[in-house]
């Protein structure tokens, strides 16, 4: 699952097998739809669509069909959406409340729960394979904009900055054994996937300034990562084992792909 604006001027969600075949377009239109991961299951795809003034949190089922405002927020802005290792929640960032949180809700978007309650921005968040912990990202103690990754209970309890790196953090994407958070980090004017310990330690770079590096996602057997680049000029999607080797190009094509996740 990624995003492309292959057949338009707006990015679409396409589905293909990891060696290119059966490229199927779920969703396309006149705004942009950004992938979110797949259900637990495998079942259903959560997104991040674009309307005319606000994007929301959409749901659909794996041959696009089902289409769903999952947060029925015309005047805010929700995003980054992840499942709960049950699929029964669903973790996402909103502004509704005037900066980026991070909320809970449904998986059929009921009961919205605040839980980050902060003046900087939280967001981006990635549960934990136990379902104990999420994972996000935030400017909290710090400048606004230079952000850090932070773990927290899933009632938004315990919040705790993981390890005190020298850049700005974006889309963490937790190991599916749970040792492991894969996260994009920008310093020093490069921007690279980084891996680093559940527990803080053993922080390494797996693409050591090979052009921009964005949106690391695990494989279901948390041996390989998927991610967008524009080594070769423009975004591709890219897989590479998770110690940084054996990187190879899987989509091939001038326009822009982007947002991969890999189906469990």
């Amino acid at each position: 699952m990624f995003s492309s604006n292959r057949g338009s001027v707006y990015d679409g969600l396409y589905r293909m097998n990891l060696d290119g075949r059966e490229l199927t377009v779920l969703a396309q239109g006149d705004a942009n739809f950004f992938a979110g991961p797949w259900s637990p299951g495998g079942q259903k795809i959560v997104f991040t669509g674009f309307g005319l003034t606000h994007s929301y949190v959409g749901v659909m089922n794996v041959d696009g069909s089902g289409q769903t405002d999952l947060t029925q927020q015309p005047d805010s802005d929700e995003g980054f959406p992840a499942w709960s290792p049950d699929g029964q929640r669903i973790a996402f960032t909103s502004r509704r409340d005037g900066n980026n949180e991070i909320y809970l809700m449904g998986a059929d978007g009921a009961d919205p729960t605040r839980l980050t309650n902060a003046p900087g921005d939280d967001f981006a968040p990635a549960w934990s394979p136990d379902g104990q912990q999420i994972a996000f990202v935030s400017d909290h103690n710090k400048e606004a904009g230079i952000y850090s990754l932070y773990l927290m209970s899933v009632d938004g309890a315990n919040i705790q900055r993981l390890a005190d790196i020298e850049g700005s953090v974006y889309s963490p994407s937790w190991s599916p054994e749970g040792g492991q958070i894969a996260f994009r980090m920008d310093r020093d004017g490069s921007s690279d996937i980084y891996v680093i310990n559940a527990d803080g330690s053993g922080l390494y770079n797996l693409t050591n300034n090979q052009g921009a590096n964005w949106s690391p996602s695990w494989s279901p057997d948390a041996l390989q990562i998927v991610f967008q680049t524009n080594r070769d000029g423009d975004w591709e999607i890219y897989m590479v084992d998770k110690d940084g080797s054996n990187p190879r190009n899987l989509t091939q094509n001038p326009a822009d792909d982007q947002y991969p996740h890999l189906r469990p």
